[in-house]
């Protein structure tokens, strides 16, 4: 046996999991949770909300209209002659990646603005949250209704093993790994890659994940028939009375489809794709990076049977500061603010901050948040959370060493205090307003 082997055998034996924080789940009801936020904060306002869709579509036409500019100026002689052919070429290349950058973060805000509209948090009005939802997503390659219907049920049934939706753990016997002590088992025979084949794995997710849901069910249950996708009308995701509605989402692409394939026919396949294409590319890595980082994490338990109700559910995501103030402004806080969102989808995301403070002073330690750069989450996220056991009605990820790395953080923030002594100092002035005006004072 070599070192290396040795030493592997070695690091499996020492494990042990006797040092592993103990996890109670959430013992308040979701009324409980309720009456702790104030009402004012589940307030639709449909001309703020229209407001902030008006802003993102006139910084995407701004950022296309910058872009129109940025292969005149680089291969005009004025530019072209003090920083030479290829300082020419760099600083048209970086001129694009700066507006795919930027139309990506913009584009994506749009689908957000979308996604409000699912969840009727946009306006009261149910016709306009629909008019709009079905626009902005059909813009983004996105069947509104029919995706709309199975993210709600992924929303009542977050984090339960046997009926969660999306990003449902694979168990060890997905992966055909036999129940032996840890050291008898030869991991990498069973999840051992290479960097960079984890690289590449963990790009096609980015890229690919989101079509591969909507047209083949990838992360879905697997229970679900072979082929369950969001475009077949009789699929299980829908019900009869739905059928119409998803119907109408493939007419909503197809109609996206000719303006496509008009573009291209109007400005070449090239042009569509620099000023459309790649940003849209970018709005599926996005997505799938914030909800996958929302969603997966080696703290975050997963339920089964009885050990799991709404709000267990709910809590069983984590906030992140994603892309710092580009991701407040450009993605409306929609990785920031998560947490709560879950809990209470039709609260606008313009009262994610203020809800969220109040959240937190109420659940604690069952609050979670992580402020790791992004990118290193996604990278530490994809290789720590590898399956789940097979028995346990309340679990952790295993990584791939199969070993459980949940180290329960709680938060003691300085913010985290500062909104307890805040909230109470609120729920004490509104008290005595309320006595002011019983006694008439």
């Amino acid at each position: 046996m070599s070192a290396t082997e040795l030493q592997k055998v070695s690091s499996q034996e020492s494990y042990s999991e006797e040092h592993l924080p103990e996890y109670t789940p959430m013992p308040w009801t979701l009324r409980e949770i309720r009456d702790a936020i104030p009402d004012p904060l589940f307030v639709r306002d449909t001309p703020r909300g229209l407001l902030y869709l008006a802003r993102d579509l006139l910084l995407a036409a701004i950022a296309w209209k910058l872009a129109t500019f940025i292969d005149p100026t680089f291969r005009s002689a004025a530019v072209r002659e003090p920083l030479g052919p290829i300082g020419a070429e760099v600083g048209r290349w970086l001129g694009w990646c700066t507006y795919w950058w930027f139309q990506g973060l913009i584009f994506t805000g749009i689908w957000v603005i979308g996604h409000e509209c699912g969840h009727g948090a946009f306006s009261d009005s149910t016709l306009v949250c629909d008019i709009i939802g079905f626009v902005t997503h059909s813009f983004l390659w996105t069947p509104y209704f029919s995706w709309k219907i199975s993210h709600h049920r992924h929303h009542k049934a977050h984090a339960c093993m046997e009926r969660d939706e999306v990003y449902v753990p694979k168990t060890r016997s997905d992966l055909g790994i036999p129940k032996l002590p840890n050291h008898e088992i030869d991991w990498d025979e069973y999840l051992g890659d290479t960097p960079i084949y984890t690289l590449f794995m963990l790009l096609r997710q980015q890229f690919v994940a989101f079509p591969a849901y909507l047209v083949m069910n990838v992360s879905g249950q697997k229970d679900y028939p072979p082929w369950t996708n969001h475009f077949d009308p009789n699929s299980i995701l829908f019900t009869k009375g739905q059928r119409n509605r998803v119907i109408m989402s493939n007419l909503g692409l197809l109609a996206m489809a000719w303006g496509v394939k008009y573009s291209c026919d109007r400005w070449s396949s090239a042009e569509t794709l620099k000023y459309y294409g790649i940003p849209w590319l970018l709005v599926t890595h996005w997505f799938i990076m914030i909800t996958y980082l929302h969603h997966t994490d080696a703290n975050l338990p997963h339920y089964r049977g009885k050990e799991w109700n709404y709000q267990r559910g709910a809590a069983a995501t984590v906030d992140r500061p994603f892309l710092g103030w580009q991701g407040r402004f450009f993605l409306h806080d929609v990785a920031h603010y998560h947490v709560i969102h879950h809990f209470f989808p039709k609260m606008p995301f313009y009262h994610g901050e203020e809800g969220t403070q109040y959240l937190k002073a109420f659940i604690g330690e069952h609050y979670a948040w992580s402020d790791k750069n992004v990118f290193a989450a996604l990278w530490d996220t994809y290789n720590d959370c590898q399956f789940v056991e097979d028995e346990g009605d309340v679990i952790f990820y295993r990584n791939r060493k199969g070993q459980a790395v949940v180290s329960r953080r709680i938060d003691t923030s300085d913010y985290a205090f500062t909104s307890i002594w805040r909230i109470a100092a609120e729920r004490i002035l509104r008290f005595a307003s309320s006595i002011s005006r019983s006694t008439g004072h």
